[in-house]
């Protein structure tokens, strides 16, 4: 897999088939492939990564959705190895002509643990439920694509497990001057939505009316938010935050499966992400079919 390899939108007779509705089994066969024992945890730089990455860069374009990958040198935090690993970007123009040169991001990161001795760690919900929901929002998204007046730029961002290292490389390479990303909205472990269907983001106050915002979503979308203002949190988000970008990051909360081999998708609420993927859907709709003011507000 060759670094920057973009993989052009063919414009044809050939109808989209993007769907307009985020489906529980949708999700499932998503996280189900993720997690399989054959992918052995998804550790940066070992054979069956790549396979993630084809598996990605297929589903984009499934969805006539252009990408792009990023290859970039990972060190291993349990030995300082270094390996390369991959971004996968889907990429959507928006429609007006000046809006269009702000650019909002979604993302998700698809790496996890790997293996010690025997046991996998598959990772359901951190974050093979962030990447599903990526990818079902980016379909979603490309149905009503010609809504859109910013433009949006789905990521799935590789070892992130290993120190944000995915996010920091785009941030320092990034496709569009850096100026032109005004929000970033980041997924991690989105699958355990609770009885009290809350759903918790740091960061809304990174940028005019998120807080409002992201609260008036909550009871149309059947969810609870717990919304704060800054607590920008220590996922791939933290690295555009240090950017001077505004962010949102998003999860449904901690639980004992964190970081252990039974993070398994037996134990993820996939009616309850399908609320959640909804959610985030309509957060970057309002953003990115409106002219809401979007700039940058630190909450240290």
């Amino acid at each position: 897999m060759k670094s920057f390899l973009f993989f052009l939108l063919l414009i044809s007779s050939v109808t989209v088939f993007a769907q307009e509705a985020i489906t529980e089994q949708e999700l499932k066969n998503h996280i189900e492939y993720l997690t399989a024992d054959k992918l052995k945890g998804r550790y940066p730089g070992i054979p069956e990564n790549d396979s993630v990455v084809d598996y990605l860069v297929n589903d984009f374009r499934k969805n006539q959705i252009s990408v792009l990958t990023q290859e970039f040198e990972a060190v291993m935090r349990k030995d300082s190895s270094k390996v390369e690993t991959y971004n996968v970007l889907g990429l959507m123009q928006g429609k007006d002509s000046i809006l269009k040169n702000e650019v909002i991001v979604l993302g998700a990161h698809y790496d996890h643990l790997g293996m010690k001795g025997d046991s996998i760690y598959h990772g359901a919900d951190d974050n093979a439920s962030g990447v599903a929901a990526l990818l079902e929002i980016a379909e979603k998204v490309k149905a009503h694509e010609k809504d859109l007046k910013r433009s949006v730029i789905f990521i799935a961002f590789g070892a992130e497990e290993q120190g944000l290292l995915g996010s920091q490389f785009f941030i320092e390479n990034p496709i569009v001057p850096i100026e032109q990303i005004k929000l970033m909205i980041n997924m991690d472990m989105v699958g355990h939505l609770n009885e009290e269907n809350h759903v918790y983001m740091g960061g809304a106050g990174t940028f005019p009316k998120g807080v409002e915002l992201m609260k008036s979503l909550g009871e149309p979308n059947h969810i609870n938010p717990v919304v704060h203002a800054g607590s920008v949190g220590g996922s791939d988000h933290v690295s555009f935050y240090q950017k001077g970008i505004s962010v949102l990051g998003i999860h449904t909360g901690g639980h004992d499966h964190y970081h252990q081999p039974t993070d398994t998708i037996e134990h993820l609420n996939l009616s309850g992400e399908v609320k959640v993927a909804n959610y985030i859907y309509h957060a970057l709709m309002e953003i990115a079919t409106s002219e809401r003011e979007l700039k940058f507000i630190e909450k240290g």
